[in-house]
């Protein structure tokens, strides 16, 4: 089972890998004194791979002090600590998703076209698989099709799914499913919800609503709110995430399409820039592939 998960893990990750490491590597096996000429020149690999400008400049110094302590002469040596500086940045996290208290309250948030409605389908497919009762609400009301797209995968994930007509009030969408949960003994609720950005004030009344109705009635529910951002996007996806959190406390991130980009570092300067915890990430299409973030074996699968 781990063998397949790491594996997955690994080749998701391969064109960050290419972009990355093997870059690194091609550096360091070169190289023939730790200088200055060096630091630049990672430097500049880790800000392709979009870790940051910030984010780099604070792995770079982190990684001078660290050879320094270390009295680290040979550059082939200086992969490991990297490593143990991104280590740093990210944490020893295990990062689940599965209920610490339930009845559980998950809003997923995103702008439209990231991979939300995916990601939610396969969170509540991986929750059922646990053994929880869920029940998932489309509250994202404002584009049909992703009302459409959630029927599709309550059907695949054998989960009921609370729904109203396109362009309804989101709140009372939250509301009916609330009822519904608490009849059916749902363990966990996962709502689709707030699906664009281009007001932050219409976006921010939206979300006060749905808290108020979940404050109201269900407010012995463990709430979480996730944020579901597309890696291929890279900076901007940090731009996003900084623009949603003006908006609402997140409690974790969702990164999908890591198998699709070279710009995997994204997960660092999430981390390093927001301190927000990674708790999935997408390295595949399939309903497995969404996995729990790890950051030991993400940090070992990139090397």
């Amino acid at each position: 089972m781990f063998k397949g998960f790491f594996d997955k893990l690994k080749n998701g990750l391969e064109k960050t890998k290419n972009n990355f490491t093997e870059k690194i590597t091609d550096l360091l096996s070169k190289a023939v004194n730790i200088d200055e000429e060096l630091y630049e020149e990672l430097e500049e690999i880790l800000i392709t791979c979009d870790i940051g400008v910030e984010t780099t400049l604070y792995i770079i110094e982190n990684l001078k002090k660290k050879i320094k302590e270390e009295k680290i002469k040979d550059p082939s040596l200086l992969s490991n600590s990297l490593k143990e500086v991104i280590l740093d940045i990210l944490g020893d996290e295990e990062n689940s998703i599965e209920p610490s208290n339930t009845p559980e309250i998950i809003l997923v948030i995103g702008v439209n076209g990231v991979g939300k409605t995916t990601s939610i389908g396969k969170i509540c497919c991986r929750l059922k698989d646990e053994g929880y009762k869920v029940v998932m609400a489309a509250a994202d009301t404002f584009r049909a099709a992703a009302i459409e797209q959630l029927e599709i995968w309550s059907e695949r994930a054998g989960v009921d799914i609370i729904k109203h007509q396109p362009g309804s009030d989101p709140a009372a969408v939250i509301f009916d499913a609330i009822q519904a949960s608490k009849a059916r003994k749902a363990d966990v609720l996962v709502c689709d919800t707030a699906g664009r950005l281009h007001n932050k004030k219409n976006l921010m009344e939206e979300l006060a609503k749905i808290n108020r109705v979940i404050d109201r009635e269900h407010k012995e529910a463990y709430r979480q709110t996730f944020l579901v951002l597309d890696a291929t996007t890279g900076q901007n996806a940090l731009q996003q995430a900084k623009q949603f959190m003006e908006v609402c406390p997140i409690d974790g991130i969702v990164l999908t399409k890591l198998d699709g980009t070279a710009k995997g570092g994204i997960v660092i300067s999430i981390k390093h820039t927001l301190n927000i915890p990674v708790k999935l990430i997408g390295v595949g299409e399939g309903i497995y592939d969404l996995q729990e973030f790890k950051s030991r074996e993400f940090i070992e699968a990139l090397f």
